[in-house]
């Protein structure tokens, strides 16, 4: 990947970021991240990766982000000064719902293997 893809990769999510930081009314108790995003080497297309906390409002926040997927095109049209920008599609990260189960697996295993030690130490 070029350098110049990964500039405009950074520049897009961090320009993303404070849109949804700063137009977006997400419901209360939620979180929403831009994860990272992947551009197309002809700068056509960008896949926009998010994930969200609560993990049950995904949908719901994709369908938002779907919503006004125009608004933030036109945002980001106006704030990155490049020739050609990139067309946005929203996807929902599911690495970091897998990596967040890991963890979550993870620490159960260690709480495990602790209350074993200390049962074996009586």
């Amino acid at each position: 990947m070029s350098y110049r893809i990964l500039k405009v990769n950074k520049l897009i999510k961090k320009e993303l970021s404070e849109a949804v930081l700063k137009e977006f009314d997400l419901p209360e108790g939620t979180l929403l991240t831009i994860t990272r995003v992947e551009t197309s080497p002809d700068l056509s297309q960008a896949r926009v990766y998010f994930s969200v906390l609560p993990e049950d409002k995904s949908k719901t926040l994709l369908k938002l982000l779907s919503l006004r997927v125009f608004d933030l095109q036109r945002y980001l049209n106006s704030r990155l000064e490049i020739k050609k920008v990139p067309k946005v599609e929203f996807i929902e990260d599911r690495k970091a719902v897998r990596a967040g189960r890991i963890e979550e697996l993870l620490s159960k295993i260690k709480i495990r293997k602790e209350n074993d030690f200390s049962e074996d130490s009586s």
